[in-house]
């Protein structure tokens, strides 16, 4: 959900970090007997009563310290310094990382935090390029102690609540799920506690842009929850998560932008997984249509969508029919991945007729 954000709102720690996000939907994967099933990557777990317990900044730093190395091992975790992979190629971006959190620290020391937060920035980046998990966690770390220590953020301050966000979904992706969960309910409950409390304030108070902000930091937040809900085979509580994310989008950046419909495509899969055909397929038209007018990037994946979920529905030839629109999209958009997944698709079709 992160193109939910307008472009103020990455002020601050995050203006300059590279997100890589995926703007399109959860893909229907192969299942059983030729059926379709969500891919399990996560355990559902128990989640913190809402509202309750820590404050966003114990919580962060409770996240932080779980991965942190101890001082001894620093040099060897940070992020995996030394070794022989170090010496290989592959690693000359990791090795970049760790001189640039060097010289973060030693910015800090010096009473530089301008600098330092450039050089964060830098190294969150190339963490990304990297896919270096352990080092965006870590960078992220720094980039909170450095705020917290400038005294930059409150408990509220949307930045440190993305910092959050990112935290728990490093953690869904780790499977360690209390602090995954933790991390998006604790999110969620304060960004809706907040919106409640902003919700009268005059316009010379705080600006129409700064709470359309803090909705679509939100909405990102209950996109990312759904996900993890989804792919943690619970559909149901995915559903409504995406309903709100959905509601927010529609209200702030109408119906026709690209998020609005990744959306609907995304709540039509929650329906499609409770076996609610009928209304899945619904949304995901109306996701198709939409997206054909406004020539959405990720079409081929929508289209991809739409075509599963009419062979739910036993509507046979009109799934071939939009699963090789998809192919010819997908093709166009030289995406392999989903090349052979619609390939897969129409060969599934074939048997079934």
């Amino acid at each position: 959900m992160y193109r939910l954000l307008i472009p103020s709102l990455g002020r601050g720690l995050l203006r300059a970090a590279a997100r890589r996000c995926r703007i399109c939907s959860a893909r229907l994967l192969p299942g059983p007997a030729g059926g379709r099933a969500l891919e399990l990557v996560v355990r559902p777990s128990q989640v913190a009563p809402h509202g309750g317990g820590l404050g966003l900044l114990p919580l962060l730093a409770a996240l932080a310290w779980f991965s942190r190395p101890t001082a001894a091992e620093e040099e060897e975790e940070l992020p995996g310094a030394g070794g022989a992979a170090a010496k290989d190629a592959a690693d000359e971006a990791e090795a970049e990382i760790i001189q640039l959190l060097k010289r973060a620290k030693l910015s800090i020391m010096k009473d530089e935090p301008e600098e330092a937060e450039l050089i964060l920035h830098d190294a969150l980046r190339l963490a990304y390029q990297s896919d270096n998990k352990k080092a965006i966690t870590y960078t992220y770390d720094l980039m909170a102690n450095l705020a917290f220590v400038r005294g930059q953020l409150e408990n509220e301050d949307n930045a440190i609540i993305e910092i959050s966000l990112k935290l728990a979904s490093i953690y869904a992706a780790q499977n360690r799920q209390e602090f995954a969960l933790a991390g998006y309910e604790f999110c969620i409950s304060t960004l809706e506690e907040k919106i409640e409390r902003e919700k009268e304030l005059a316009e010379d108070i705080l600006s129409v842009e700064e709470k359309a902000n803090t909705h679509l930091l939100l909405g990102m937040c209950l996109d990312a929850y759904a996900r993890y809900l989804l792919f943690s085979k619970q559909p149901s509580q995915a559903q409504r998560m995406y309903e709100k994310a959905l509601h927010i989008s529609e209200e702030i950046l109408g119906e026709r932008h690209p998020q609005t419909i990744v959306l609907m495509s995304d709540l039509a899969t929650t329906l499609d997984a409770q076996g609610h055909f009928d209304e899945a397929c619904v949304y995901v038209q109306r996701a198709s249509d939409l997206a054909r007018q406004i020539e959405h990037p990720e079409l081929h994946m929508l289209l991809s969508n739409l075509a599963a979920i009419l062979m739910h529905r036993e509507r046979y030839a009109q799934a071939k029919e939009i699963y090789q629109e998809a192919l010819k999209q997908a093709e166009l958009k030289k995406d392999e991945v989903s090349i052979q997944h619609i390939r897969e698709e129409l060969a599934e079709l074939s048997r079934k007729k």
